[in-house]
């Protein structure tokens, strides 16, 4: 199939520049063997790869799941979790991607959101990014400096540096906050996509590797896309879903105008140059060839995007499911082709809901979009009106999660606005649930399945007293927190409900014995497995080892 979203072809150790394969040999069979003789690795990995896929739901997985036949149809043979679980309340991006390698849930990682409020901020603007230093003057949650000092934890590949110095973490991603949150405070090499190409941070020495991918997909974004062909397993989906306006979705094929950089990023080629720098990196650094250890970290970031921009169930997520497997099958050639002994594990950090118009159409009858009064700026306006306070009361991205009172509130003030803030929200008719931060705190840390968790619960493992909001408000299921589609993002995440907490767990290394675990385990279970993998001990965390051979031999 002639796609750009192929996988970029990388050439060893730099010898020639990155060719994507839709210009090049794109479609032409693989000749590299895949391992796949059962038994048990001998010893731990030489190269720990962890994939992360972002918005990649459980739903989309088990939905697609018999169409794969390349990248993940090899995942398929090895260790296969269905039901892992970002278990907490809190499931966005920045979030999520802090507990794939560190073992903690939010609450202890201190990623309570991408953004929260911080009224003690010395600039003018309060709301904090996830991944950004706010102290950097001139700096904004929009325009900032990426830092990882907000994260309070360690990542495994910390952990594995502070136990052997010799070995290399790497870190790739198409966003800023998943690379930081998967690579953490020490990494060798740290790259992300911030629209225009591959950066890092300030003053750090572009590698050529670097410099080749940039240059290739510089020239790839300059040139115009021809639309994808819609492939069998797709066509029923090739309908449109109109949005109001004159927009519609669902008929998307991925055509591209020349220098629409924007829309690289929601396309399944975006992944392809992802996927192509990491294994670059691989191959320029000799990942996994050295005396200790080695870990990559990747944020394949396009599902994301085609979520966000055209829903989960139409013709573009459906082309999207096709490319991410063979641009997955690309990269782990790559990894063949090194020879060496590496461990890969791959899963999601959060999931994502459809737009509410298809839903509607499908029988779901309760989708719908949140009214606008739910904002924060609009319930806090109402309240300031009723109580006669004159200054905005509440703070807040949208209307669902973390919302905070002015600190600027006499205590008379704040019990009083405190309480018709609550009553406002729980008369709302799209609101399930509002708890207040007393309430969440008296909530003890979850424990068993985190199907079976309550909303309590599960805010619970996502609240962090210092970060956190006075209230949390959650909206009733299916409905979508966007309130007009008019504008780039028609459907979203970020709700406690399963669509946006279950992600795949996927384990595979050369040799490894299949199996399939139907029952539920969570996102902070993978760093304790690899650990133990490599023999190294991991104590405190929130997760634990998940046994991935017969008997339970792994985790003893």
């Amino acid at each position: 199939m002639k796609s750009m979203a192929a996988i970029i072809a990388l050439a060893l150790a730099g010898t020639a520049p990155i060719v994507p394969a839709s210009v090049a040999a794109q479609g032409a069979p693989r000749t590299l063997p895949v391992p796949t003789a059962p038994g048990t690795p001998k010893g731990p990995p030489k190269l720990i790869v962890v994939v992360s896929v972002d918005q990649f739901s459980a739903d989309l997985f088990g939905e697609y799941r018999a169409s794969y036949s390349d990248g993940l149809a090899r995942l398929l043979k090895g260790g296969v979790f269905p039901s892992g679980f970002q278990s907490h309340a809190a499931t966005e991006t920045c979030p999520g991607h802090s507990t794939i390698t560190s073992g903690y849930r939010p609450a202890h990682t201190g990623i309570i959101a991408n953004n929260w409020i911080d009224q003690a901020a010395l600039r003018a603007e309060k709301t904090v990014y996830c991944a950004e230093d706010e102290t950097v003057p001139g700096s904004t949650s929009s325009n900032y400096t990426v830092s990882d000092k907000h994260l309070k934890v360690p990542t495994l590949g910390e952990r594995m540096k502070a136990a052997d110095p010799r070995t290399r973490v790497v870190s790739v991603a198409g966003k800023d906050r998943a690379a930081v949150m998967m690579g953490g405070h020490k990494v060798d090499e740290l790259w992300w996509w911030n629209g225009k190409a591959f950066v890092s941070y300030a003053g750090r020495t572009e590698p050529a590797v670097v410099a080749r991918a940039n240059t290739t997909v510089a020239a790839l974004v300059a040139r115009a896309q021809a639309p994808l062909a819609v492939t069998a397993n797709c066509m029923a989906r090739d309908k449109a879903v109109a949005l109001g306006g004159g927009k519609s979705v669902g008929t998307g094929h991925f055509e591209r105008a020349a220098g629409n950089a924007s829309a690289f990023r929601a396309n399944p080629a975006f992944d392809a140059a992802i996927l192509a720098l990491a294994a670059g990196l691989v191959q320029d650094m000799k990942l996994g060839q050295g005396p200790a250890t080695d870990i990559i970290t990747v944020g394949a970031s396009a599902t994301d995007y085609i979520g966000h921009t055209y829903g989960t169930e139409g013709a573009e997520m459906c082309l999207q499911m096709g490319e991410l497997d063979r641009n997955l099958g690309g990269f782990f050639a790559v990894l063949d082709a090194t020879g060496v002994d590496y461990e890969v594990v791959l899963t999601a950090d959060h999931g994502g809901n459809d737009i509410p118009e298809r839903e509607v159409l499908s029988n779901i009858p309760e989708a719908q979009r949140a009214a606008p009064v739910l904002a924060p700026a609009a319930m806090g306006k109402a309240i300031a009106d009723k109580l006669g306070i004159a200054a905005p009361l509440l703070f807040g991205d949208i209307p669902n999660g973390d919302v905070w009172l002015s600190t600027a509130l006499t205590p008379a003030q704040r019990k009083a606005v405190l309480a018709e803030a609550v009553a406002r929200y729980k008369a709302m008719p799209q609101v399930a649930a509002v708890l207040t931060a007393s309430d969440i705190k008296a909530t003890p840390m979850p424990k068993g399945p985190p199907a079976a968790w309550t909303l309590a619960e599960r805010a619970r493992a996502s609240f962090d007293p210092t970060r956190s909001g006075d209230l949390l408000v959650f909206l009733k299921p299916r409905v979508t927190p966007i309130p007009n589609a008019a504008g780039g993002y028609v459907a979203t995440h970020g709700s406690p409900y399963d669509y946006d907490r279950r992600v795949p767990i996927l384990f595979w290394r050369a040799g490894m014995t299949g199996f399939e675990h139907p029952g539920g385990v969570e996102t902070v279970d993978i760093a304790p497995t690899l650990a133990r993998t490599i023999g190294l001990k991991l104590r405190g965390v929130d997760g634990r080892c998940l046994d991935l051979t017969a008997g339970g031999a792994s985790c003893r």
